[in-house]
């Protein structure tokens, strides 16, 4: 997977270090000269040295290569630009874009950015698990990383008809709630697993690939 991630401030610094370690091919687009060549000796990416507002800079980034594109710089018109430019590139699986002020998100969401965070509701870690985790529908992060409470989409037929309380709880993860149409519910005795459906499992963070393969392989 290919990922350009825009800004290599502390959020982006932080999100192409932990893809680096995940194995994935990253590149960072700073502006900042000096910024840049400190990152470059902190990062084993190709750190662009340009104005990602510029096609010629996203260019040279092969953004038309890209998987994923992330803007997370600290001006939100920046990263809104960026995000328009990149609906012209229909190999871009997923935009996702740092929005510093909330009352901003709406713009995003019209223009066709997929995920938007913010300072305030996340680090550079939930950035990593959207990227790295695709069958995770939604993530939050507990316990300073040790626990994690994941919503997935029931697709391992396999499972179909099979009791729920048959696989929870676990020693590693518990399934804490089952949607069906939209309507919560505890999983009792008679709670099967079924196609479009929808659960909620806190797992240990060490198990998280575990529970996922399972549930959403």
């Amino acid at each position: 997977m290919y990922v350009i991630i825009v800004g290599a401030g502390r959020v982006g610094l932080n999100l192409a270090q932990s893809l680096v370690h995940e194995g994935l091919n990253v590149t960072i687009i700073e502006d900042d000269e000096v910024m840049s060549e400190e990152v470059a000796e902190q990062v084993d990416a190709m750190v662009i040295n340009g104005d990602a507002t510029s096609i010629q800079v996203l260019e040279d980034a092969d953004i038309a290569e890209a998987d994923v594109f992330v803007a997370a710089t600290g001006d939100d018109s920046i990263n809104l630009l960026i995000s328009v430019l990149c609906q012209n590139y229909d190999n871009i699986s997923k935009v996702i874009a740092r929005v510093n002020d909330l009352g901003h998100e709406s713009a995003f969401k019209r223009v066709g950015v997929d995920v938007t965070v913010s300072p305030e509701s996340t680090v550079a870690a939930y950035l990593e698990r959207i990227i790295t985790r695709p069958k995770v529908a939604d993530l939050i992060v507990l316990g300073r990383g040790s626990t994690e409470l994941l919503d997935l989409n029931i697709e391992n037929s396999k499972l179909y008809g099979k009791p729920v309380l048959d696989y929870s709880p676990n020693e590693n993860y518990i399934v804490c709630a089952v949607y069906e149409n939209d309507e919560l519910i505890i999983p009792q005795k008679d709670t099967v697993f079924h196609k479009d459906q929808k659960i909620s499992v806190l797992a240990k963070a060490t198990h998280v690939q575990e529970v996922t393969k399972l549930f959403a392989p």
